[in-house]
């Protein structure tokens, strides 16, 4: 028998088959094996699928036709027709009828049909089918209010889930339509219609049905997107849509057993739909980036992306299939791996290794985290942060075009890729109001089929580290013996791909950079600015960047280009470090700093630079910051901030904490020590005695200068003071 279209009103009484093998249909009967009707159930999944739905009957009935997915039935020689699929569409399909018959006022003879569809689940679900056919409404409450007053109706029927589920969707039916005119009459014009398929003699037993349809387990979320997806491509395409579903069920499904949520013990073990729906959105981000657009304030539900783009509504939906195709095959089979993994392997690390990229320790299976975190449980929020989308999509770019990119070529290739990503993190944005993923995707796009830069690329990565890259590939052109060790230097924590603080011509500085970072930082920061004042000053002009002791986040500031000032001043510093010593220790970093601090005391010479290194108080805290609104004339007026980016009630100033932290007053965040009824400041040649009432002067300690260098240690000059005249009988 072959498959024809149908409305739910004319596939009663017509015929199928040819000679004998013709058979009228007569009734449509859900067999007791079947599950109950589940569109009505009151769950978050089903209440979507149930909106879609009938969004979806909706838009036939005012706007324009639907034809919905196939029903499979077999009719036996009494013409009853036992649905194999498409129970629930069946329903909702007899329901709608119903209620358009009766808010229409429909004839009873036009209805008689309506008799012929039954469910044999269980005898209260066959009787109240049968009875609501007869039954007229009055239309002034809520139908499922009105049903279950009616005095045929027994309370325990409310316990039965096909008829409470009937009664939920009936509301819901309501709800949509009670506002369509001539409902009865464009249901009658076939503005819904389904394909049906009659199978003959396939012997439809109770196993047939429990193997199909898993009695009693409602359609996953995942079934009626799949369903749809199909349905989609099948008005589009019938082949295409063959082809993806059979790799859905087949290729697509065996390259995502091995990472089911089950492996982690927290998923039903024997699927992989919510896998394939977050790699699925990932497709479709990246669909959306390619498009020029941003998915930030759009949903995110997998219907939506569906109708999207890859419904008959989207002018690109057949390109987006075959992109969605892509995208999946390329993980099949890849030449020469046995597994997604094994490839992955090969060029990722978690330490350095040659012929390998850098990428987070536990997170070198990029394609399994994206399976198991782009999106949250609910499938709203995405957990899959851009530098990740944009790691991943470079792979994927490689794993489609393996003819034409060779593995060494893709090595170096995604080495740039990955210095690009660790270096922009201020330019991977999507924001609707800056949106640079487009730009991103497509240099990447670049690089990876090319190992090309296009430069009619705007704002896409960081500029400075784009320059770099450019500035690498030209050098390794001329030096190719030297990329083990460039890479080296890339690969080190403090660097992250950017190696300009070092150069490309100080490169055999590389063992001894990563003999400095194995010392104490403390110990690094002091014998640096041993060397130089090694300091940027930030945008805002008034806080500067240096070394921390215990956060990296400090050293990462001053060791990658940014929009602060004085980076080549570091680079210098740095430089004339590592030139000084083959390899670094403790002991050498100390001795390196204990000559500076008694040259100064020698030649009675107390720089900035002096402070820094003798007093532990003047080294930053946390975050390496120190502010000062006027270092140029006043190079000594450096307080301590203790946050990132603003003062706090733990800030201070230096000179005062380190004379007598006691009286620091945390009130005026450190800029005073407060002795009874007066307080100290600093100024930058003198300390000041106030008065805390009238904060007029009673004494001027002056500190000796020549050139505005001190020559005199302002800290013990001020700790003698404090002794010899604020101590307790001077209070």
């Amino acid at each position: 028998m072959a498959t024809t279209l149908h409305s739910f009103i004319d596939i009663f009484n017509t015929e199928f088959g040819e000679g004998p093998d013709k058979v009228q249909l007569k009734k449509i009967v859900i067999p007791s094996i079947q599950r109950d009707y589940a569109q009505g159930r009151q769950t978050p999944d089903v209440e979507r699928v149930r909106k879609r739905f009938l969004d979806s009957l909706y838009s036939a009935v005012t706007d324009k036709p639907i034809t919905l997915d196939f029903v499979y039935g077999d009719i036996d020689e009494t013409g009853t027709m036992t649905p194999l699929d498409g129970q629930q569409r069946l329903t909702t399909l007899f329901l709608l009828h119903w209620y358009a018959s009766r808010k229409d006022n429909a004839d009873d003879s036009e209805i008689q049909f309506l008799k012929n569809f039954s469910y044999r689940t269980r005898y209260s679900a066959r009787y109240f089918c049968a009875k609501i056919v007869d039954f007229k409404l009055v239309l002034k409450e809520r139908l499922s209010k009105e049903i279950i007053n009616q005095a045929w109706f027994p309370l325990d029927w409310k316990k039965d889930p096909t008829i409470s589920s009937m009664l939920v969707m009936l509301d819901a039916i309501q709800e949509k339509f009670a506002s369509v005119d001539g409902l009865w009459e464009k249901l009658r014009n076939n503005s819904i219609t389904f394909y049906f398929l009659p199978i003959k003699d396939m012997g439809l037993t109770d196993e047939l049905y429990i193997k199909m349809n898993s009695r009693g387990k409602p359609l996953t979320q995942f079934e009626h997107f799949k369903a749809e997806l199909e349905r989609n491509m099948r008005i589009m395409d019938e082949s295409v849509a063959y082809r993806i579903t059979r790799k859905i069920d087949r290729e697509w499904t065996d390259l995502l057993w091995n990472y089911r949520n089950g492996k982690s013990g927290t998923e039903d073990d024997s699927v992989t739909d919510d896998e394939f729906l977050r790699y699925f959105k990932f497709v479709c981000d990246v669909l959306c980036y390619r498009n020029g657009d941003s998915p930030t304030g759009q949903s995110n539900d997998e219907f939506d992306l569906l109708k999207r783009y890859f419904s008959a509504d989207c002018p690109h939906a057949l390109e987006n299939i075959e992109t969605l195709e892509a995208f999946f095959d390329c993980w099949c089979n890849i030449p020469g791996y046995a597994s997604p993994l094994e490839f992955l392997c090969s060029f990722m690390s978690c330490k350095h290794e040659p012929g390998k990229i850098l990428v987070e320790s536990h997170k070198i299976d990029i394609f399994e985290d994206c399976l198991h975190a782009y999106s949250d449980r609910s499938g709203r929020i995405r957990q899959f942060p851009l530098n990740r989308i944009v790691l991943l999509y470079g792979i994927t770019v490689y794993l489609q075009h393996t003819k034409s990119v060779t593995p060494d070529d893709f090595s170096r290739r995604i080495r740039i890729v990955n210095n690009l990503i660790q270096n922009s993190e201020d330019e991977i944005s999507d924001r609707s109001d800056r949106n640079r993923m487009p730009a991103i995707l497509a240099a990447v796009d670049s690089i990876i089929l090319t190992g090309l830069f296009d430069d009619a690329i705007d704002n896409s990565f960081n500029v400075n580290q784009i320059n770099e890259e450019k500035e690498k590939v030209r050098f390794l052109k001329s030096n190719p013996d030297k990329a083990e060790t460039l890479f080296r230097l890339e690969d080190h924590r403090m660097l992250r791909g950017q190696i300009s603080v070092v150069g490309l011509e100080n490169l055999n500085y590389t063992d001894a950079f990563y003999s400095l970072f194995d010392c104490n930082w403390d110990e690094i920061d002091c014998a640096l600015m041993s060397v130089g004042d090694y300091g940027q000053r930030e945008r805002n002009e008034w806080r500067y960047q240096y070394g921390s002791e215990n956060l990296s986040y400090a050293w990462l500031e001053l060791f990658h280009r940014s929009s602060n000032k004085g980076f080549e001043k570091t680079k210098n510093v740095l430089v004339s470090l590592l030139a000084s010593e083959p390899s670094f220790n403790n002991t050498i970093l100390r001795s390196i700093t204990d000559r500076f601090i008694a040259e100064c005391e020698a030649n009675n010479t107390f720089p900035f630079r002096y402070y820094y290194v003798k007093y532990k108080e003047y080294r930053p805290g946390l975050y390496g910051k120190l502010s000062n609104v006027d270092a140029n004339n006043e190079p000594y007026m450096f307080s301590v901030l203790q946050t990132r980016s603003y003062w706090s009630q733990n800030a201070y100033m230096p000179f005062l904490k380190a004379a007598d932290d006691e009286h620091l007053s945390k009130e005026y965040m450190g800029q005073r020590l407060v002795f009874g009824n007066k307080h100290i400041i600093c100024t930058n040649n003198s300390y000041q005695i106030l008065d805390n009432k009238d904060e007029s002067v009673i004494d001027t300690l002056p500190i000796s200068q020549k050139d505005g260098i001190d020559t005199e240690d302002r800290i013990v000059k001020l700790r003698e003071y404090i002794a010899n005249n604020l101590n307790s009988h001077g209070l």
